[in-house]
């Protein structure tokens, strides 16, 4: 019994003994992390230090210095000198590498040795640094800081310096060489054409503070100028001069003591269109008052020729200045001059009966010569419609085929045709030539749109989306290339405004959007538009010129009214074989209810055209 009961004392006092040991261990560990929860190491102070300064948070680098930093540099001179030269060269992409910590054994001081790159305004930067560290009472280290931490080379009377000399920019030219956009001889952008080619040029303006900020890093500064609008904006990476930058360190008599860093000047790009400044004159001076817009094209090569929006503004009031009456005429005039038309989208009208022709023959809905009964005012589906009908202004004797209700713009033969096809066939065939889809053009353009979301709300709207009521939008731009289909065995070709050799094939921007028999039909019949003396394109005929047209009068009234605004359409181009006969013009004006409708637009139109042959 005692022999167990020895035992069972030994065991017991193994076990106090263990207890007292891990309650040691554990007060030790416990010692160990209160007594260096304050404490930090060299290394991560520097990275603190490198991570403040990618975020330019100079007051965060400001605590991590020491306190004999602290006694020679003030704060406010610290804070300043950090500031003023890395956001001065727009220090940027910091990083370091090759970090070595090592330690004085004899004085137990600590050094870190470390490379930094980063990109500048002249350039990729890359140096060794040495960094000393105190540490303090708090048991923490800080940073001995010099200005050779900024520059080895910089010392404290030193100071950084950025020369930048502006590089010129390009010119904008049109095809034949005349000058649309340059520098006048005190470098100050100037337009010639001034309010002629105002919102197709552009201009440029001094850079924003948001604009520099998305602009980092591509040699911008507070002084630079940028395209705003128009080409100006498009070309500007091309356009733009590249400035010769170079960042020194001087002494206190501003000698250069040692270059950082040199870019050479780089003079802008200049740029050379496919616009006729001729013709863009021409348009210009026609429209003259009236608020409109004329995209003029090549049909053949896609080369834009003039795009021209009225009224407008001279774009060099941009460059020497506006008076405040001027700005506030200019801004709150209800005409909106500085509004780029044929950058939106517009209900056509009758100038799209041609294109629902196209799909019809395309999709074999129809034929050509087939009658859709006899020409009447008005007409509906049947009872379920209501009261709704479908109107046109006048009926016609003869069948009622294709090509005669394109000659007497007939809304009821093409409601009818529209519903011939189909909803989801028309669907289809509108998204396959364009509609809702962006086009690859260096000025951006809104893109065309169909019903509600591109579906077909009810039958009612199919039928009156047919003869481009309804709710069909189109950009003039993409219209310029359906129509270019017509002379193209029905091919859209790509419009393009830099000017390039025309003795290359012609660039597609959508093959086979109709067969080239519906293609072809719908030209001849065009033709017809004009031709026929009863057409509604005659009074544009030209003698011995064969113009092919579609005059549309899109009504823009809110439900339940009888009356509203009219816009005036008429989109032609000439049949010719010619090179330089190719000419396809998408020409509208607002506001023609009280001046004939679309005719308001066709003498116009034809004195253009006239002008342009010669």
């Amino acid at each position: 019994m005692e022999e167990e009961n020895k035992k069972s004392s030994k065991k017991v006092g193994v076990i106090i003994t263990v207890i007292v040991i891990l309650l040691l261990i554990a007060g030790i560990v416990s010692w160990y992390i209160i007594s260096n929860m304050d404490k930090n190491t060299p290394e991560e102070v520097l990275n603190a230090y490198i991570e403040c300064l990618k975020n330019q948070d100079y007051e965060g680098m400001y605590l991590l210095i020491s306190d004999s930093t602290k006694s020679r540099v003030d704060k406010d001179t610290y804070l300043a000198r950090n500031k003023n030269i890395y956001e001065g060269i727009e220090a940027t992409n910091i990083e370091i590498s090759n970090v070595n910590v090592t330690i004085n054994k004899r004085d137990k001081t600590y050094s870190a040795k470390y490379t930094m790159n980063f990109d500048t305004l002249a350039g990729e930067l890359s140096y060794d640094y040495d960094m000393t560290f105190d540490r303090q009472d708090d048991n923490k280290y800080y940073i001995n800081w010099y200005s050779n931490l900024i520059f080895p080379e910089l010392q404290e009377s030193y100071k950084v310096r950025v020369y930048s000399n502006s590089g010129s920019r390009g010119d904008i030219l049109d095809r034949n060489g005349n000058i649309l956009a340059t520098n006048n001889e005190n470098g100050e952008r100037e337009y010639p054409y001034g309010e002629i080619t105002a919102h197709l040029i552009g201009y440029v303006r001094g850079i924003s503070e948001e604009e520099l900020e998305a602009h980092k890093g591509e040699g911008y500064t507070a002084s630079s100028i940028i395209g705003k609008n128009g080409l100006e904006l498009a070309f500007e990476d091309r356009l733009r001069g590249k400035n010769g930058t170079g960042i020194y360190i001087v002494d206190a008599n501003e000698a250069v003591l040692k270059t950082i860093a040199e870019t050479d000047i780089e003079d802008g790009e200049d740029i050379r269109t496919t616009i006729d400044i001729e013709l863009q004159q021409k348009i210009y001076e026609e429209y003259g008052n009236d608020n409109g817009f004329s995209v003029a094209m090549n049909p053949k090569t896609g080369e834009v020729l003039a795009m021209v929006s009225t009224p407008s503004f001279d774009s060099n009031k941009f460059i020497t200045g506006f008076t405040d009456e001027e700005w506030q005429a200019l801004s709150t005039d209800e005409n909106t001059p500085m509004f780029a038309r044929y950058e939106s989208t517009w209900v056509p009208g009758s100038s799209f009966k041609p294109i629902t022709g196209a799909v019809g023959l395309t999709t074999n809905s129809f034929t050509a010569t087939e009658s859709f009964g006899s020409s009447t005012l008005s007409w509906q589906k049947d009872e379920s419609w209501g009261d709704y009908r479908v109107t046109t202004l006048t009926t016609y004797g003869g069948t009622s085929n294709l090509r005669n209700a394109l000659i007497y713009s007939d809304n009821v033969y093409f409601a009818k045709a529209a519903i011939r096809i189909g909803a989801d066939t028309f669907v289809e065939q509108l998204l396959n030539i364009g509609f809702d889809k962006e086009m690859d053009f260096p000025i951006s353009m809104s893109t065309s749109q169909f019903g509600s979301n591109n579906e077909f709300s009810s039958e009612i709207n199919l039928a009156d989306s047919g003869y481009g009521q309804g709710k069909i939008l189109v950009n003039p731009l993409h219209v310029a290339s359906i129509y270019s289909a017509f002379v193209n065995e029905g091919n859209m070709v790509k419009p393009y405004i830099e000017y390039k050799s025309t003795s290359d094939e012609p660039e597609y921007w959508i093959e086979d959007a109709f067969s080239k028999e519906a293609a072809e039909e719908i030209r001849d019949d065009l033709v017809q538009v004009v031709e026929n003396a009863n057409g509604t394109g005659h009074e544009a005929r030209i003698s011995g010129v064969t113009l092919a047209g579609k005059t549309g009068t899109a009504e823009l009234k809110g439900a339940g009214e009888d009356e509203g605004e009219e816009l005036g359409w008429f989109n032609t181009f000439i049949v010719s074989d010619e090179d330089d006969e190719q000419l396809l013009m998408i020409n509208m004006i607002e506001n023609v209810e009280n001046k004939g409708g679309s005719h308001y637009l066709l003498p116009i139109v034809r004195n253009i055209i006239q002008d342009y042959l010669g």
